[in-house]
């Protein structure tokens, strides 16, 4: 019933809910839509300032570029971040500034005496000699770089020669003053910068003061791009410092990318000019750029461009409701919202309108169609709880009706057995025409039995009652625990054997006998139903942790773990065809628990399918119980 109300419910409210959600769909998509084309024309703006702002970067790169060295042109770019990189071109498109190493020059030194001498030495092994050889060289040397690579080749033979310390004291002597500073060797490469990082490296294994000293000294002289250092070289040496044992601000050089982005493009054949717009090198996320004039050519990276867009747009943003956005290529695309080509300078790229803000353009929109779902899920939410809360109370009112039926079930044949039993007894003495003693009282006595077992059953019956209208009364007395297993048992009678096991000697008990008696034969009564022919029913009544506890042991067919959570509830059976069998309408227990707990006590169980029960009824001693009561 409960389940057919909740169809006839939900049903109609899925149908609701779907033509609402296309209701709503369809609105909002018409109201982006018109929202859309109010925005176009600003994305064409935008697309137009874009295009603008890329156009200023070209004509400031031109303009630096026409009157500065193309090095000292290169580290303002970077420092100024104009770009990631840029490539400064010469007349013939070749590269000036970075470039790849360059091819050696004809050596002026080739066929000179002293030269040819002084290698032929070095070639033979005989370093001391090439290295005296070399100093005269330099001391009468009249061209500075001659002199230098004379110096350098006298450094090296005396490393060759093991002479390390005079080794060093040369390069101090000969390349950190300013006469050794503008020396180059055939391929263009200072001879100084060589040195000084050679230097380092013959100092390596003894870092001090005075290596961290040089080392800033060749940092320094790395850093400045007044001096001809080819880039080859000062990328190569920039390399060597951030492997040494430095300092971390000592290894730091904040045009290393930009050079190694130069490298590589240059390596690979990249640095073509083109069109005077952003292309991809082929390289991953570095784009290229070449000026108007054709004389540079600026690198960025894919991050880089998105950082410059995103200040750009912010700055826009600021002044309008909706928000745009830049997309490199190959990216995909919003599902909602208008987007077009971000500029001629950036082809490829697109410049779009976030979806969320042309919603926040339309909130009056917006508002109205909150306030038609609202309506429709409250609506929806008050029938479901109106349904629900009337399934519940139908359903309940159900269970009583049907636990009535059982009850009134129960009870009927509860109390027709014995009456029955007894009206056959009376019967059956009647029919004769003389009582024999003997037959009369044996016939009595299960007279007086079933007639024990009727107010037993009646006795449940007002315990329950006066549990439900909470009127349950308790004579509270002081008394021996013994003695109510005892009256126990002997209420038993021979109907079935108990063990008695009784701890000597007890505490005294501050307890109702005829209750506790009450709730020991409800246990044993138990015991007795839900065993087999083969039964072995035991009571035991023990001291322990400080309480009086009586525990009712049997074989029977044990209990599981869902069911020994349920037994305690009024009317719970745990096997209807037995108990039908045997007897019972499910108080038995309900009215353990209840007296128990009236006496300050606690009732378990421990039972498993197939191995028996134990029932474990605690109850405080005397003194104790006396105590809380009061």
């Amino acid at each position: 019933m409960l389940c057919l109300l909740l169809l006839a419910v939900l049903l109609p409210t899925a149908g609701l809910l779907y033509f609402i959600n296309e209701a709503v769909n369809g609105q909002r998509n018409m109201a982006r839509q018109e929202l859309g084309e109010a925005y176009l024309g600003q994305l064409r703006l935008i697309s137009t300032q874009i295009d603008s702002f890329w156009e200023q970067r070209a004509r400031e790169l031109d303009s630096s570029a026409a009157g500065e060295r193309p090095s000292i042109f290169f580290e303002h770019c970077v420092r100024d971040h104009l770009a990631d990189s840029v490539i400064c071109l010469n007349s013939d498109g070749s590269p000036a500034y970075p470039a790849l190493a360059a091819a050696p020059l004809p050596d002026p030194t080739a066929r000179q005496s002293e030269w040819v001498e002084a290698r032929s030495l070095e070639d033979a092994g005989k370093f001391a000699d090439a290295a005296g050889k070399y100093a005269g060289i330099a001391e009468s040397a009249k061209d500075l770089s001659a002199a230098d690579r004379a110096w350098q080749g006298r450094i090296r033979c005396l490393v060759q020669s093991g002479q390390t310390s005079s080794a060093i004291r040369e390069i101090e002597a000969q390349f950190y003053t300013y006469r050794g500073a503008f020396g180059a060797s055939s391929d263009g490469r200072l001879i100084a910068a060589d040195e000084q990082m050679h230097y380092l490296l013959l100092l390596s294994a003894h870092v001090d003061d005075r290596y961290s000293d040089h080392a800033g000294r060749l940092q320094r002289l790395l850093q400045n791009y007044g001096q001809q250092i080819p880039s080859a070289q000062r990328l190569f040496l920039m390399d060597h410092m951030r492997a040494l044992p430095l300092r971390p601000a000592q290894r730091l050089f904040p045009t290393y990318q930009a050079e190694r982005i130069a490298e590589r493009v240059l390596s690979e054949g990249r640095a073509i000019q083109g069109d005077a717009a952003l292309q991809l090198t082929g390289i991953a996320d570095i784009w290229k750029m070449p000026s108007r004039d054709g004389t540079v050519i600026a690198l960025y990276g894919t991050k880089t461009i998105l950082t410059a867009m995103r200040g750009f747009l912010e700055a826009r943003n600021r002044s309008r409701d909706p928000v745009f956005s830049l997309t490199p290529p190959g990216q995909p695309m919003p599902a909602h919202g208008q987007w077009m080509t971000a500029g001629l300078r950036l082809p490829g790229w697109q410049i779009s309108m976030n979806a969320t803000s042309m919603g926040k353009s339309g909130a009056g929109a917006q508002r109205q169609i909150a306030s038609y779902l609202w309506i429709g899920f409250l609506t929806i939410a008050t029938a479901a709880v109106l349904a629900i809360l009337g399934g519940q109370t139908l359903r309940r009112q159900m269970r009583i009706a049907h636990l009535k039926t059982d009850l009134v079930a129960a009870v009927s044949h509860e109390l027709k057995t014995p009456l029955a039993s007894m009206k056959l007894l009376v019967e059956s003495l009647l029919s004769g025409e003389q009582f024999e003693p003997k037959r009369t009282r044996q016939y009595l006595q299960l007279v007086a039995r079933e007639n024990s077992r009727l107010s037993r059953l009646i006795d449940n019956f007002l315990t329950f009652s006066r549990m439900e209208r909470k009127r349950g009364r308790i004579d509270f007395a002081r008394i021996q625990p013994e003695s109510v297993a005892r009256a126990a048992i002997d209420s038993i009678g021979d109907r079935f054997p108990v063990n008695v096991e009784i701890a000597d000697p007890l505490p005294p008990l501050y307890a109702d006998a005829d209750a506790l008696v009450t709730v020991l034969l409800n246990l044993l009564e138990n015991a007795y139903k839900y065993t087999d022919e083969n039964r072995r029913i035991d009571l035991c009544v023990s001291f322990s942790g400080g309480r009086i506890c009586f525990a009712v042991k049997d074989n029977g067919i044990g209990l599981t773990e869902k069911e020994q959570k349920k037994i305690f509830r009024r009317f719970y059976q745990v096997d209807g065809r037995l108990t039908r069998q045997t007897g019972g309408v499910g108080l038995g227990l309900s009215i353990v628990e209840f007296i128990v707990k009236a006496h300050r006590g606690v009732v378990s169980v421990a039972s498993r399918p197939g191995a028996g029960s134990t029932f474990v009824v605690s109850l405080p001693p005397s003194s104790s119980a006396e105590e809380a009561a009061a």
